[in-house]
């Protein structure tokens, strides 16, 4: 019987080893471990059965309380509803389906790394991938072997269960603020404003206004308020601090974790065995101002939340149907039930019911698998598909989610080498030997002050670890360049992410496509030589251009003006060559004289671009189109000529040599009659020469190269060709301030730099005094989360008035069209 009242007893003081919930009468003790509820055991137990138990290796009692789970086995049942899994479901092919869930739950490292082990919990689950800042969970699952309402229900069962608002499902979420985090600020907050009111015999001790006996008394309440503090409120620090060490490393919660434990530890040695008053006020202070500072950094971080605000500058633009006519609209117009035009090579920009008779999507952006899939009419076709072969119209079911078109952008299949020396692992690199100097000042400090007043050399101690943060250091460069991709959105110069910025301040030579990039449509003129077209064959050439968004193509197809294009069949673009297709049984072909083997030299001279016809391989006539030079462009090559080694890589004849050197100048080398693969290896012996190549294309026949360069940007018109190879997509019209883009890139790489040298100036002020013990460790925790303030105000306030300057802060007066 005593056994069992001990067990009991001892029940009642463990928390649980899973969610840290205190264990009330009610909790079970099982395979030599405290749970607070039967549900905290059974997520335990699924954990071992897997070989999953490292998940409480990461962080002490990771896990969500299980009290108030919902323990009915068919709530998940409406999930099995077609109907309703399809709005759910981001991609599903014959192997594989994708969805996306929202999982608040998501707090620290152990929920990440469980998360993205859920195939060892099922064989039908292929992977998963975590997006902590947003609390998003990506799975994808085998069909054949589980179910959407099975991972649900699988996720559930492990704590992690997904919120889904099916009202909500195109609405984007905004993640909430963290909660415990208000909490762990209240609970500071209340404790240090109590702790100070109790210390006021401390305060007015020679006044004596009040007797020994309640000085003691306050003492030891302040010793009561001082153990929530010490035990939840710094947790965060401790945490960070400890996985820092199992990882051996330091980051820079160490010191503070370090600083926070001495006080306490020295405050109570004081109060209980020395008789002294300690500095337990001073540690609520600490904690509440180190928690406030945090907060503050948090909504700060949301405000300029840099990922969300490029999303919604993101411009990918869409053909839409109108009365049979075609219209471009941006992506954010389309609505369910818009008649779409998808042409060869172009994303399938939201998920849509096909209306040709069939057609080739290649979803190797979705799922890695480069073999087309053949669909007939009717069929859903997923976001992110690109069509290979004829246009296609699509009615479009799904609202368009730009959020998905970037994950595809950013997809792992499309991610560049990363440059060693950037600013963020120079960041990082600082940071570690920042915090280890830190930890030497702190401990030399504390050594000194020891052999003369050890209350003193406590005092000094803590304030140096607490003053010298390097928050700053961590936070200006996401900051500043994050701040950069919004000056550069509003100029119509859109970036994968922050990363391209230091690629670009990096580069030294650039290399440009010719037709559609350095020329345009818009400035084209168009002639045609050879024999009279009739309606039938205007029809015929109407339909096959309609099928390319070759810059060519489009001239031509405006050329011909209204006209009712003709059903053509096994049409087929060949990248650098041009089109062909088969028409009543006749071959039918539209191009460079190469896509016939046809000679050149059997055409009339001329300059300008050539596009012959053919029909049955007999060439019926040619069309002649003078490029036209984008204005601006002999500006922006001058501008450009003395920082840079300047090529331009072409895929038509030298023909218009003449013309180019007179606009752009002799600076620049050209290269002409280059095919795709010619690109392509033309980038690869720059590199090899140890260059750094910018490459700018149109993204047709430029996706290799705008791949294997350095950094590859995507120029577009009135219809964004969204190509995941390139790292940024630039309006035409804002081609010519090319040069300022790579200027003020390099700008920022500067305002980093000085925001580093500011805050190494603000440590070395703050360790001068900390060391002399004439601030107080209060007086620190308010110092050191202005300081990182401090910082992102100078980057945020530098920038935008560098931009300023430069006539680069102010949105893009043309809109797309």
């Amino acid at each position: 019987m005593e056994n069992t009242s001990t067990e009991k007893e001892k029940k009642q003081q463990t928390t649980c080893y899973h969610c840290g919930e205190p264990c009330d009468n009610d909790g079970l003790y099982h395979d030599g471990k405290d749970f607070c509820c039967s549900g905290c055991r059974t997520v335990y137990d699924v954990l071992s059965e897997n070989d999953l138990c490292d998940y409480y290796n990461l962080a002490n009692t990771p896990g969500n309380n299980q009290k108030n789970r919902a323990t009915r086995d068919n709530r998940f049942d409406y999930l099995d509803d077609k109907e309703i899994s399809e709005k759910l479901i981001d991609f599903r092919d014959e192997d594989q389906t994708h969805v996306t869930f929202y999982v608040p739950m998501v707090h620290c490292a152990s929920c990440i790394w469980l998360l993205e082990n859920l195939n060892r919990l099922d064989q039908g689950i292929i992977s998963s991938r975590v997006d902590f800042i947003k609390k998003k969970v990506q799975v994808k699952f085998q069909q054949e072997y589980i179910g959407l309402k099975d991972i649900v229900a699988l996720m559930a069962g492990i704590g992690y269960e997904p919120a889904i608002n099916l009202s909500d499902l195109n609405v984007g979420k905004r993640p909430k603020m963290d909660r415990k985090l208000i909490y762990k600020l209240a609970v500071a907050g209340f404790c240090f404003g109590n702790m100070m009111f109790f210390s006021l015999p401390e305060y007015f001790s020679e006044a004596e206004l009040l007797g020994p006996g309640f000085k003691n008394l306050f003492r030891y309440l302040n010793v009561l308020l001082s153990l929530p503090v010490f035990f939840y409120a710094a947790t965060d620090y401790y945490q960070s601090a400890w996985l820092a060490f199992k990882n051996r490393t330091v980051n820079m919660d160490v010191p503070i974790a370090m600083g926070i434990i001495t006080l306490f530890v020295y405050s109570l040695v004081g109060i209980f065995l020395l008789g002294q008053e300690g500095y337990l006020d001073t540690l609520g202070g600490l904690l509440f101002f180190l928690l406030l500072g945090k907060w503050y950094q948090q909504k700060t971080f949301d405000t300029l939340s840099f990922d969300r605000d490029y999303t919604a500058y993101f411009p990918i633009a869409v053909t839409r149907l109108k009365k049979d006519q075609e219209e471009v609209i941006p992506l954010t117009k389309v609505q369910v039930g818009d008649i779409i035009r998808v042409r060869n090579e172009e994303l399938v920009p939201a998920d849509s019911i096909l209306l040709n008779e069939e057609a080739s999507i290649d979803y190797s952006f979705v799922t890695g698998e480069e073999v087309p899939v053949g669909l007939k009419k009717g069929s859903l076709i997923y976001a992110g598909g690109r069509q290979k072969g004829p246009a296609i119209n699509l009615a479009v079911q799904k609202s368009p989610s730009q959020g998905y078109l970037t994950d595809l952008w950013n997809h792992e299949a499309f991610s560049k080498r990363e440059q060693k020396d950037s600013l963020a692992s120079l960041a990082n690199r600082i940071s570690g030997k920042f915090t280890f100097t830190v930890l030497l000042i702190a401990f030399s400090t504390l050594l000194y002050w020891s052999m003369y007043d050890f209350s003193m050399g406590i005092r000094a101690f803590t304030a140096v670890l607490i003053i010298t943060c390097p928050c700053a250091l961590a936070m200006s460069t996401p900051f500043t360049l994050g701040n950069i991709m919004r000056i550069f959105g509003k100029s119509s110069f859109y970036l994968k992410n922050s990363q391209v910025i230091e690629k670009l301040a990096a580069v030294d030579t650039l290399v440009f496509d010719k037709t559609g990039t350095l020329t345009s449509p818009a400035n084209a003129k168009i002639r045609y030589e050879g024999e009279k077209l009739s309606d039938e064959t205007r029809g015929v050439l109407k339909a096959l251009v309609s099928y390319s968004v070759h810059p060519l193509s489009n001239r031509i197809n405006r050329y011909l003006g209204q006209v009712s294009p003709a059903d053509l069949e096994k049409v087929e673009e060949i990248p650098g060559k041009g089109l062909t297709a088969t028409y009543k049984s006749q071959s039918i072909a539209l191009g460079a004289a190469s896509l016939m083997e046809l000679k050149p030299d059997d055409a009339v001279n001329s300059r300008g671009n050539k596009v012959y016809f053919f029909v049955e391989g007999v060439h019926l006539g040619t069309f002649f189109i003078d490029s036209g030079i984008r204005n601006g462009m002999g500006k922006m090559v001058q501008e450009l000529k003395n920082r840079f080694d300047l090529h331009l890589l072409s895929g038509d004849l030298d023909h218009e040599r003449q013309i180019l050197e007179r606009e752009l100048g002799n600076e620049i080398h050209m290269y002409f009659q280059q095919s795709p693969a010619d690109k392509l290896s033309h980038i690869e012996r720059l590199q090899h020469s140890s260059k750094q190549v910018l490459m700018v294309g149109d993204g047709l026949n430029d996706a290799g190269a705008l791949r294997v360069s350095q950094v590859g940007i995507a120029v577009t018109d009135n219809i964004s060709h969204f190509s995941p190879a390139s790292d940024a997509i630039l309006d035409g019209k804002k081609l010519s301030l090319l040069p300022q883009f790579l200027d003020f890139a390099d700008t920022g790489r500067k305002v980093i730099k000085a925001s580093f040298v500011l805050s190494f100036a603000y440590n070395a002020v703050g360790i001068y005094y900390a060391v002399q013990g004439l601030v107080s460790p209060v007086l620190c925790a308010i110092l050191m989360p202005a300081s990182s303030i401090s910082v992102v105000l100078f980057t945020t306030v530098v920038t935008n008035l560098l931009a300023f300057r430069r006539g680069m802060n102010q949105k893009a007066t043309e809109k797309w069209k």
